[in-house]
């Protein structure tokens, strides 16, 4: 007895399974991997809008960016001259002294301090006139804001947002205008 063995071909792949059934290799793979790319931008985005808008600080603590006008004169918030970066204020909230600190980032003087302030947080604060407030620009916060001064002490300052200054600070910035 022989056994005879006739080759035959391999049945084809879609008669095992309806064409409905068969799926691209690699489409789910490739749909998740671009849904966490996407995520990941967004987050990505979010973080440096909320840096970009100081929506986030260090606890107790507040940078103001101001511009300078060179080659002008101010009138108003407009700068007749080029606007360029001014110094960054950077204050500190110190609620259980009743104190608040403040230096200018990035310059070689000490540091110096309000003693006598009504403290809410770090975006809320008022304190009154004292020895070092010459060399400050408000002696007042108010929803993260500066408030302007009546008195004749205390430095006169334009504010810009942060995103504003540093594109002052690499020249890419046109416009005139200080936010206040």
């Amino acid at each position: 007895m022989t056994l005879r063995v006739t080759p035959q071909e391999p049945p084809h792949p879609l008669a095992q399974n309806p064409p409905e059934a068969v799926e691209a290799p690699g489409l789910h793979w490739r749909l998740r991997a671009a849904l966490w790319w996407l995520a990941g931008v967004a987050v990505l985005c979010v973080c440096v809008w909320v840096w970009l808008n100081d929506q986030i600080t260090m606890q107790g603590e507040r940078t103001i960016y101001t511009a300078r006008c060179d080659g002008g004169e101010w009138a108003g918030n407009r700068c007749t001259g080029t606007l360029r970066e001014g110094d960054r204020y950077r204050f500190r909230a110190l609620k259980n002294r009743r104190e608040v600190l403040f230096w200018v980032l990035g310059a070689s003087s000490p540091s110096a301090k309000f003693t006598d302030c009504a403290i809410g947080d770090g975006r809320n604060w008022k304190c009154a006139p004292g020895a070092d407030t010459p060399r400050t620009i408000t002696r007042e916060i108010a929803s993260g804001e500066p408030v302007l001064d009546d008195s004749p002490f205390g430095l006169p300052f334009h504010g810009v947002s942060k995103w504003k200054w540093y594109l002052l600070k690499a020249n890419l910035w046109p416009g005139r205008t200080a936010d206040s």
